[in-house]
């Protein structure tokens, strides 16, 4: 591997299929190193690498044409490996990115946290900014990390150890939650992000240019959410062979449902829901097309679309992979299940965009002469652990007794 780059250089941990590196190139960053355990993600980013499709908006430059691609556990991995062969000393990446597995924390899965080997891969991500001092990090995960329960028990704990974690190495820290839909993607994603540095101003969290359009008026400067059936519309037609139909029972329940609204799951009774604790089928769900998408999953199981004539089909992969900001022609690897799997893992890549954008801001402004500060975390987050801690005193032993049935039964 070579560091002689041609823009800000950045290592990219827990890349997956590469949706943060295909966002951050388009803003004008540059991968060095992209590295993941997952040998299926490894494989599309070796043949997305290959068949060097173009940045966009930069005729002369491919996607990956600069990174080295590395098969590796990050438990396994030092700093060091992560360096180019010929980096003098003293190099230091410009920006260090991750996403640690989600599935710990997200509402989709059962929320062991800390109790779940995944859940501490964050230790090694502050690690690897110690060894690497990035100007810079950026990190994205589920909002399920706000209020996750941390080691003594206490909702909202991780998220404050992860701060103190690196403000101990020398970083100052940024904390929001932003919704992918509010600035101009069709999908409505809301994650955690967390932008550090270490000797440069805080970049700042971009302002939404899109809002719902029922929240907008006349003076408004944002533009309406973007829908899904626009979106589609504007896509290659979807091939043949990855349309999928339902059954003729499933087509009956399916018509008579309002579209943004699904099948329902049975009710779960809890101590301040008498009435059932439910929420919608995943696999049973019929999109509103009026609106931009649901988060998309990493399940084989997406929304289905109302067709003109009244019947349905699921979003395909491909569709549910450009919903995830991926060029058309991303080659995803593997049998349909890996490739949904790879595409509703990663992170969006129009909102790693934007977030290199004012990362790049900040770096292009310079080194402070002193060391930046934190930002408080959001008040938004404070209401949110203080609901989740009510709601854990009320329902928690009961929630704690189900996720241990399921996984007695796995």
């Amino acid at each position: 591997m070579t560091n002689q780059v041609s823009g800000p250089s950045v290592v990219s941990l827990f890349a997956g299929a590469g949706g943060t590196d295909v966002g951050l190139e388009r803003a004008g960053w540059r991968t060095v190193l992209a590295t993941d355990v997952d040998a299926a993600c490894m494989a599309t980013l070796n043949a997305a690498k290959q068949s060097s499709i173009l940045v966009e908006g930069l005729a002369d430059a491919a996607y990956l044409q600069e990174a080295a691609l590395m098969l590796a556990d990050v438990r396994d991995l030092s700093g060091e490996d992560l360096k180019p062969d010929d980096a003098p000393d003293g190099w230091r990446p410009d920006l260090l990115v991750g996403g640690p597995p989600c599935q710990p924390w997200s509402s989709a899965g059962l929320q062991k946290g800390l109790q779940d080997e995944r859940g501490q891969l964050i230790d090694h991500f502050v690690r690897m900014a110690d060894e690497l001092k990035p100007h810079f990090v950026l990190f994205e995960n589920v909002r399920g990390l706000v209020t996750a329960i941390g080691r003594t028990g206490k909702p909202g704990e991780v998220l404050t150890d992860i701060k103190k974690s690196f403000e101990n190495i020398g970083y100052a820290t940024a904390f929001a939650t932003l919704n992918a839909a509010d600035y101009g993607t069709a999908q409505r994603r809301v994650r955690l992000y967390m932008l550090a540095s270490c000797d440069h101003e805080l970049p700042n969290f971009p302002e939404p240019t899109h809002a719902r359009g029922e929240d907008l008026d006349l003076f408004s400067v944002r533009k309406s959410w973007v829908d899904l059936g626009s979106f589609i519309d504007d896509l290659p037609a979807a091939a043949i062979g990855d349309i999928v139909r339902p059954s003729p029972t499933r087509e009956a329940e399916l018509s008579a449902l309002r579209p943004g609204t699904g099948l329902k799951t049975a009710g779960r009774t809890e101590s301040n829901r008498p009435g059932g604790h439910w929420g919608y089928r995943q696999d049973s769900f019929v999109a509103d097309l009026n609106l931009p998408s649901r988060t998309i999953r990493a399940a084989t199981t997406p929304d289905w679309v109302r067709l003109p004539d009244g019947t349905h089909r699921r979003l395909t992969w491909r569709e549910c992979a450009a919903l995830q900001g991926f060029p058309y022609e991303w080659p995803f690897q593997g049998p349909v299940t890996s490739k949904f799997r790879q595409i509703g893992n990663a992170v969006q890549a129009d909102m790693a965009e934007v977030l290199g954008r004012s990362i790049l801001a900040s770096l292009q402004g310079g080194q402070l002469g002193r060391k930046p500060k934190s930002s408080s975390l959001p008040a938004e987050f404070g209401r949110r652990i203080k609901y989740t801690t009510a709601e854990h005193r009320t329902n928690g032993s009961h929630r704690v007794r189900v996720r241990a049935s399921v996984t007695s039964h796995e």
